[in-house]
This record gives structure tokens, C-alpha cells and sequence, in this order.
């Protein structure tokens, strides 16, 4: 290779720029930062880096089937706004309503598959809501990565969702047609039919706190639960498992609300929504490989016990601690 030739980079350099570096990620900074080498890549080799990944979740999931056990566990699927307010309208940079602003914002949607025994929690697919150019809504992407959950021969023992991604053809698809059982959350006026009755308002109807069977309209029986929230407001929940118990429950909704955590984790530690490139390519190859830098971070936590954000700072530490041994700048 010759001294000013480009060399080649592999998908983990960028990986471990992502995990290392704390507020610059950028393909310049990621070349700047490389080991300097006779043939230290240039900005240019970490482009090319992102326009050829693939556009499928496939380089994720073979890093990741070997720990995910098939017939254990459950698979949380959320979506999160990677916020762009300053950017230009651009490959799949649209206008998306923010649960976490209450508003439209601009950026890019991010649908997740997350799989979790309880312990570790592990994604497994993902997409890139981009309706406006795609054409694919949310509920599409939802049955599109569930029904590939099942090919790649996941058996969880339930699906967790929000009310969004409730609706009847939903329910239809993972109870008839995949032969699974969901826990979701519901909206106040989903119409139910507790006592043969007629429809009505789920809010409407008395709930005992262990739950209780209806008849959910359009789909068939569910068990549904209200719970309380500190701030004196009232959630439902129902689920296809006609014998769940408010244990049981509870148990999942906690496991449910960890992708949560998961997003603040993907943002805040692999800089999933920092990206600087404006092809949609370069965007889908960014995410996929933060990502791929998150499952670093998560089975490093398993295997030590050391957060993610504990990981990402001890990094740095190392670093100042070097500088405060050598000081580079010296005062006359």
C-alpha cells in the first residue's frame, strides 16, 4: 500500500469511535481521531464506511442470535424521534410528533425490536420510519418486523407495545395469524363490552384490580387492567393472556418501559441521532452501527456489572489521567 493511499476501514473502527468518543461524531472526527499510521484513514474512507452498509437489520442480528435464547423472554417494540431541528430536510429527515416534546419535530423515526429475558436487553431489528419517501406506515413496519422475528425462529412469550401500535389488525396479526400472546397498552376510548351490555368506553367500565375479561370491539376477548399513576392519572392495559394475573403484569410492564432506557442509552452513549451525512445510506449505515456500538456497551454491562455510562466515562478518565502524567501544555 502506498504511503497516500486510502486505507480500509471495517466496521468496527467506527464502532469503537462511536463508543469512545464523547461529543463529536462525525466522520472527520472519527478520522482524526484514528491511530497515527503510515496510512491513517482519511474522512473520506469512513463515508464510504457508511454508504455500504446494508440497508436490512442483517449485520445486527448475526452479532446477536447467538445470545438471544428463541423460546424464552419477550420483545418490547418502540419507537423514538432522533431529533435534527437544525438540519436541512434531507434523506429520511422529516417532521415526526414527539411523545417526549409533546410536539412535531424535525428528525428521523426510529422503530425498534427489543428483545429481554430481564437481565440483558438486547435489539434485534430495526427500522427507519420515513413514510413521506418510504410509503410504509409505523403498523407496517410493526407486522414487517415481527412476522422476520418469526422467521429467524423467535418464540417470545409475550409482545409489549404502546396504544400507537394497538390497533385491531395489529392484535389480529400476532394472536391468529403468529400465534403469540401481547401485552399493550390501550387508549381511554377503546370500546369494550364487559357484560353483553353494548360497547363502550373502556374508562367507562369498573375494573377490579386483579383485571378483568371483556370483549374488546372488533377483536375478541381480552383481560384488561387500569393502574394509577402518582400524578392521579389512569392507564389500561390489555392482553390476549386470559389468565394473567396483575403480578404477572406489573412484571412486564416494568420490563416494557426499559426500552426507554434503551433509547436514552442509544443516544446519549452511541450517538445514534449526531449524525452529520445527508444520504439516506449514510444515515441508515450510522444508526445501524451505534446500534451494534450498543450491544458492545450492553454485554460489557452483563459481564461486569459496569453501566453503560459508567463504561463511556472510564474511557475518558483514562485519557486525563494520562494528560495530568505528561502534561502537554506547559506554562513559562
Amino acid at each position: 500500500m502506498k504511503k497516500n493511499e486510502t486505507a480500509f476501514i471495517l466496521d468496527l473502527d467506527y464502532i469503537y469511535f462511536l463508543i469512545a468518543t464523547q461529543k463529536t461524531f462525525t466522520c472527520t472526527e472519527a478520522s482524526r481521531s484514528s491511530p497515527d499510521t503510515i496510512n491513517k484513514p482519511a474522512h473520506d474512507a469512513f463515508t464510504r464506511l457508511l454508504q455500504r452498509q446494508p440497508l436490512s437489520s442483517e449485520n445486527l442480528w448475526n452479532e446477536v442470535k447467538t445470545f438471544v435464547k428463541n423460546d424464552q423472554g419477550v420483545l418490547i417494540i418502540d419507537d423514538t424521534v432522533l431529533e435534527k431541528p437544525y438540519s436541512q430536510k434531507n434523506g429520511l429527515i422529516t417532521y415526526l410528533w414527539s411523545n417526549k416534546d409533546k410536539k412535531v419535530v424535525k428528525g428521523v423515526g426510529l422503530i425498534t425490536l427489543l428483545w429481554t429475558d430481564g437481565k440483558s436487553y438486547i435489539p434485534c431489528d430495526f427500522r427507519v420510519y420515513d413514510k413521506p419517501i418510504g410509503g410504509q406506515t409505523k403498523n407496517q413496519h410493526f407486522r414487517d418486523m415481527l412476522k422476520l422475528a418469526k422467521q429467524r425462529g423467535l418464540n417470545p412469550s409475550y409482545i409489549l407495545m404502546d396504544s400507537w401500535y394497538a390497533s385491531l389488525e395489529n392484535l389480529k396479526f400476532i394472536a391468529n395469524h403468529l400465534g403469540w400472546l401481547f401485552l399493550t397498552r390501550l387508549k381511554s376510548n377503546r370500546l369494550v363490552n364487559p357484560d353483553g351490555t353494548g360497547n363502550r368506553p373502556i374508562k367507562e367500565i369498573h375494573i377490579p384490580q386483579g383485571g378483568i375479561i371483556v370483549h374488546l370491539r372488533g377483536f375478541g376477548f381480552v383481560k384488561v387492567f387500569r393502574t394509577a399513576s402518582q400524578d392521579g392519572s389512569e392507564g389500561y392495559w390489555a392482553t390476549n393472556d386470559l389468565n394473567m394475573t396483575e403480578e404477572k403484569r406489573e412484571e412486564l410492564e416494568e420490563q416494557a418501559w426499559k426500552i426507554e432506557e434503551y433509547h436514552r442509552g442509544l443516544k446519549q452513549c452511541c450517538g445514534v441521532e449526531r449524525f452529520q451525512v445527508r444520504r439516506t445510506e449514510s444515515i441508515i449505515g450510522h444508526i445501524q452501527l451505534a446500534l451494534r456500538a450498543f450491544l458492545r456497551l450492553e454485554f460489557n454491562r452483563l459481564m461486569t456489572g459496569i453501566s453503560w455510562y459508567e463504561a463511556k466515562l472510564r474511557i475518558v478518565r483514562e485519557a486525563i489521567r494520562g494528560f495530568r502524567a505528561n502534561f502537554l501544555f506547559r506554562f513559562l
